[in-house]
């Protein structure tokens, strides 16, 4: 029986590029988006089906989910993808910059698995894949601390749920993932700034320049492909790691932060920011 796969974030990035491949890889794909009304370019698959989902909507949540399930009968596997970035100053954010951080990275994971594990009880089995980030294990820039509260946040919710999803054969994953090419995210990131309050001003500045120079600069960024390949691997059952760090600059990364002490690192990245 062909296999079916439910990915959130799909109209754009590492979300489409994971749908596009699953579809030629033989899958069926059921590929959510806020505006599926807008996408062309999946829309050219037999075995591609979109559906409207916003993760921080309940309601439309369990909507998309029993649509996906009617039209496919079973999905065997769902990647946690959508996800989205606040930079700056927590002084400086406003009240709902806050919530909707939470509220996209870590709620939109909740509510979607909610919403399959009836489905997925019912079939004594299936698997979660949670997009993460090294983010989310470690930190490496300042003024990141809404979007690393975030993926820790993720992290520590697939960690519980692994012991409380096993008696039910239902598998617990997570990708941590550096910068990748051809990744909008920086784009969309919201930054926390003030007209009023310049204390900040400085290291904002630094920290979007580096960020701008990275993104082009092919020894900080990997081959997209490369974390395609990893959730092909955990989907499939090529690899049933639990956490799987994807990319050379987030290896790299880990590798210093394990080499030492946590107060020794800390200060080692603070000097790059100086």
């Amino acid at each position: 029986m062909k296999k079916t796969i439910f990915i959130t974030g799909t109209s754009s990035g590492l979300g489409k590029l994971t749908a596009i491949a699953f579809a030629k890889l033989g899958w069926n794909v059921a590929a959510t988006m806020r505006t599926p009304e807008k996408e062309t370019e999946l829309t050219q698959y037999d075995n591609i089906k979109l559906f409207k989902l916003d993760v921080t909507d309940v309601a439309q949540v369990k909507s998309a989910v029993e649509q996906a399930i009617a039209a496919f009968g079973r999905i065997d596997v769902v990647v946690n993808n959508a996800g989205m970035g606040s930079y700056g100053a927590l002084e400086l954010a406003k009240e709902d910059t806050i919530d909707w951080q939470f509220a996209v990275n870590v709620r939109g994971p909740i509510n979607v698995i909610r919403a399959f594990l009836p489905h997925y009880r019912e079939n004594n089995g299936g698997k979660f894949i949670n997009i993460s980030s090294y983010m989310g294990v470690t930190s490496a820039v300042p003024l990141g601390s809404l979007y690393n509260m975030s993926k820790f946040a993720l992290e520590g919710l697939t960690e519980g749920l692994y012991y409380e999803l096993k008696p039910f054969n239902i598998g617990l994953h997570l990708i941590e993932q550096g910068g990748s090419k051809g990744n909008n995210f920086i784009d969309s990131i919201v930054w926390n700034t003030s007209e009023e309050i310049k204390a900040y001003d400085g290291i904002i500045a630094k920290l979007k320049s580096l960020m701008e120079s990275a993104k082009d600069d092919e020894s900080l960024v990997d081959d997209p492909q490369t974390i395609v390949n990893a959730i092909k691997a955990l989907a499939t059952g090529e690899s049933t790691q639990f956490r799987t760090l994807v990319g050379d600059s987030a290896k790299g990364l880990m590798a210093m932060r394990n080499s030492m002490p946590i107060e020794e690192y800390l200060e080692k990245i603070a000097a790059n920011y100086n």
